[in-house]
């Protein structure tokens, strides 16, 4: 009895031992689940802090992009500002009247006298002016209409211009010193009523002498000019210079028409230079350049412009346009002449001041980089000093 006692007890005891092993087993997987379950708080604790931070940071940019924004918005309404500030600066006076004068070549020339013209036409809207054109026919009549319009006492600027006027304005000038003149393109000298602005002319043809002579295939060109005057010399004499620099081999052959008013002329010289081996022509002559163009287009050689844009006269043969800025000069001087800051005296402008250049905008006659190029170089040296373009003949070295 009392061994199966033994044993029932020890049976006994095992069933405990097992029960207890088994509690003890489930406590360790509910530890050991609370533990995952609490990983994956912390997990989702971990993501929901990086997602805020991700918040936080794509605030702060949103914040910086306004900050950026409201910049930009207060500089580009400063720059808004600052432009109506000076447009408003500039001064308009509708009360201001003027009077334009033009050559004997007369509008549609394209040049010279379609030129001044449009420096007024800017006058007008920049400033509020109004103006009276007078368009001579002769040179004798030059005289007569600036002493009519100085004596009328209705203008308070009389502009003119051209070489061919510059004894007339000082005539009337003299005789009223109490009328204001702007004389472009002319020395009119000792006079304070006069403020007359010309052009060194041989600093731009000289870059033109540089692209023609890189471009002919003949070693031949020509120049027309209106008549034979050193202030049109000062165009062939330059033109030559940057020609014969560029190219030693290049021939340049000079003729004149005897008027700025006569294109048959003009035409039949040009003609006769392309007969003479020459491939390319520069006209010089106001309104008689029309028919240097005429002929090239008839011929086929090319042609040069000058004074405006001419290239868009015919885009097919004029290759390149000299430019002469008379029209900003014209518009400038009517400005400073309502500011009251018109000074009379002489002065001259070129390639350093801005008052020439060149331009084959709108042509579609093709030139090299390596002519451009060159013009360029040579461009950069006359403002330098380290050329010097000779206004004469005589000055011109081979």
């Amino acid at each position: 009895m009392v061994l199966s006692l033994t044993a029932c007890g020890n049976s006994s005891k095992k069933e405990t031992e097992k029960t207890t092993e088994k509690k003890a087993t489930e406590k360790v997987v509910e530890t050991e689940k609370a533990t995952e379950a609490e990983t994956q708080t912390e997990k989702v604790t971990e993501k929901t802090t990086e997602a805020e931070t991700q918040t936080e940071k794509a605030t702060e940019k949103a914040t910086e992009a306004e900050t950026k924004a409201e910049k930009t918005t207060e500089k580009t309404t400063e720059k808004t500002t600052e432009a109506e500030t000076k447009k408003e600066a500039v001064t308009r006076d509708e009360d201001f009247k003027a009077a334009l004068v033009i050559g004997v070549g007369g509008l549609g020339d394209g040049s010279f006298n379609d030129s001044m013209k449009a420096g007024m036409d800017e006058a007008v809207e920049k400033y509020g002016i109004t103006y009276q054109l007078v368009e001579p026919t002769e040179v004798a009549e030059f005289e007569g209409h600036f002493t009519d319009l100085s004596a009328s006492g209705e203008y308070d600027l009389i502009v003119a211009g051209g070489f061919d006027a510059a004894e007339a304005m000082t005539n009337v000038a003299t005789e009223f010193p109490e009328q204001k003149y702007l004389f472009v393109d002319g020395v009119v000298e000792g006079l304070d009523n006069v403020t007359s602005v010309t052009y060194r002319d041989n600093e731009k043809t000289y870059l033109l002498g540089v692209v023609a002579a890189m471009t002919t295939k003949t070693n031949k060109l020509g120049v027309v000019l209106g008549i034979d005057t050193p202030s049109l010399i000062v165009f062939a004499a330059g033109f030559m210079a940057g020609a014969y620099s560029a190219n030693p081999d290049v021939e340049v052959n000079v003729k004149y028409v005897g008027s700025f008013a006569d294109t048959t002329t003009a035409k039949e010289l040009a003609m006769a230079l392309n007969d003479e081996g020459a491939d390319i022509v520069y006209a010089a002559a106001g309104g008689s350049g029309l028919g240097v163009f005429s002929a090239a287009s008839e011929k086929g050689f090319l042609a040069i412009g000058a004074d405006t844009n001419q290239c868009l006269l015919d885009p097919d043969v004029i290759m390149v346009s000299g430019i002469r800025l008379v029209d900003v000069t014209i518009c400038n001087g009517i400005g400073a002449a309502i500011e009251g800051t018109l000074e009379g005296g002489s002065t001259t402008e070129g390639l350093a001041e801005g008052a020439l250049t060149y331009t084959n905008e709108g042509s579609k006659v093709e030139i090299s980089k390596e002519a451009i190029d060159a013009a360029e170089e040579a461009r950069e040296k006359i403002i330098a000093g380290e050329i010097v373009v000779p206004d004469t003949y005589e000055g011109v070295e081979k």
